[in-house]
């Protein structure tokens, strides 16, 4: 029985790989050849489209650590990274042409791999849908057909997240609209966290977000604006007092400093259960990253600001994981079609590999009469398959590596915790070893073809 990958990108290749590895006979779907997209220019498996960079490889860089936790597991796509980097000082920079054409070439010569080049429309039974961001049209709505109309997104409109410990909650105050909205494990005060602003603070603000530096969009990436996915500094060309009147109106809401009704407000609003992650309500963004963190910093409350994910606005095709999926990222009613890579609803290369390296293992498991296995929290490839498992559905956005998903150290006193190199160092040293432990602990031995 051949198994089906639907899709030939990072997360496609990967799982073909570790079926492949682990004895199974494999046919890759890709629909370049025969349909091309608006972004690949090449027909090759693994091109990459946007950034030639996989990130940090410093293990107390959270890219980092997944990385290091993938290569434990024998990774085919950072092997092929390696064969192709090129001088980028601390981060994965690759040869793009070198990489693709590396994975194009180990993925063909695989005995156990054949890539046929269709369009695929209908699910698998026994498979991973790997089909990206820009998975077909018509393979979207069968998708769509079979979760439901609400499980799948075609656009991201995603708002920065901070780190509560970097939020000055001096300045900060929880605070709910009217004191009306709750949130499960909030406290009294309210679910939200409310950053207030004076009159001279928000013209300032406002002079700062017009004018700040954009993205320009790629062709694929162009988004036509609409109100649910307006960039905040869109809104705040409409005129000065647009955003009082949208995400930062002060109604409803007291400064407790003052005891008076703010000017305006941005309102942050808890990202994981753990509530050690803050989204910026309706600040879903195209400004360039540096002028993100500039003028977002200006924020009252938020000059210390550490920045867990950017805000963006593009095209996306991703499934609401946690309203409809499994824990190990398949069907509900159908546990051996799997899905991997962005359509997961993760953010960047390490991650859509990451997702297709534990596809493949978990499907060859099941094949073999075994259970599905996740990693423990506590490593970053499976605290990114805890947000995908228990995030809130209602307002379930793509998410990238960051220390903030990870459980707290335990047993490590506060002094130590307040430098953050050291505690990042901490995260990683227990990360790493205890994904080398629920390696061995499953006998999920790296691949050796690999090393």
């Amino acid at each position: 029985m051949s198994i089906h990958v639907v899709g030939g990108g990072l997360a496609g290749s990967e799982a073909a790989w570790q079926l492949a590895e682990r004895g199974h006979d494999v046919v890759i779907h890709e629909m370049r050849g025969v349909r091309g997209t608006a972004a690949h220019r090449t027909e090759k498996l693994g091109e990459l489209v946007c950034s030639n960079t996989f990130k940090s490889t410093e293990p107390s860089n959270a890219h980092g650590l997944l990385k290091a936790e993938m290569r434990t597991l024998g990774s085919l796509i950072l092997a092929c990274a390696d064969d192709a980097r090129v001088p980028g000082g601390s981060a994965l920079t690759v040869d793009r042409e070198i990489f693709s054409q590396g994975v194009h070439d180990r993925i063909h010569a695989h005995p156990r791999i054949t890539v046929s080049r269709d369009e695929v429309t209908d699910i698998p039974d026994v498979g991973i849908i790997a089909t990206g961001p820009l998975t077909s049209d018509a393979f979207a709505e069968r998708i769509r057909t079979r979760l439901g109309v609400e499980s799948l997104a075609f656009y991201d409109a995603i708002a920065p997240v901070v780190s509560l410990e970097s939020i000055n909650q001096d300045i900060a105050f929880r605070a709910s609209r009217w004191g009306k909205e709750t949130m499960e494990g909030a406290s009294e005060e309210g679910a939200y966290l409310n950053c207030a602003f004076s009159k001279d603070e928000y013209e300032a603000f406002i002079d700062a977000l017009t004018t700040a530096d954009q993205f320009t969009a790629h062709e694929f990436d162009s988004v036509p604006y609409f109100e649910g996915c307006m960039p905040v500094e869109e809104m705040a060309r409409r005129g000065r007092e647009s955003l009082r009147f949208g995400p930062m109106k002060p109604i409803g809401l007291q400064d407790p400093r003052s005891s008076s009704r703010p000017h305006a407000v941005v309102q942050l609003r808890q990202e994981d259960r753990a509530g050690r992650m803050w989204n910026l309500v309706g600040f879903q963004t195209r400004l360039r990253i540096p002028e993100q963190a500039r003028v977002f910093r200006m924020i009252p409350g938020l000059a210390d600001a550490e920045f867990l994910r950017f805000g963006s606005i593009h095209r996306n095709s991703y499934v609401n994981a946690p309203a409809a999926l499994s824990p190990h990222l398949a069907l509900r009613d159908a546990p051996t079609t799997l899905f991997a890579g962005q359509i997961t609803g993760v953010e960047g290369y390490t991650e859509s590999s990451a997702t297709g390296l534990l596809a493949g293992i978990n499907l060859s498991r099941m094949l073999r009469g075994e259970e599905p296995v996740v990693p423990p929290p506590t490593t970053m490839m499976g605290a990114l398959y805890r947000y995908l498992r228990e995030a809130d559905p209602k307002h379930f956005q793509p998410m990238n590596a960051n220390f903030g998903l990870l459980d707290d150290l335990e047993g490590v006193p506060a002094k130590v915790l307040k430098d953050k190199t050291k505690k990042r160092e901490l995260f990683a040293e227990r990360g790493l070893s205890v994904m080398q432990a629920w390696r061995d602990e499953h006998g999920l031995t790296a691949v050796a073809s690999l090393a």
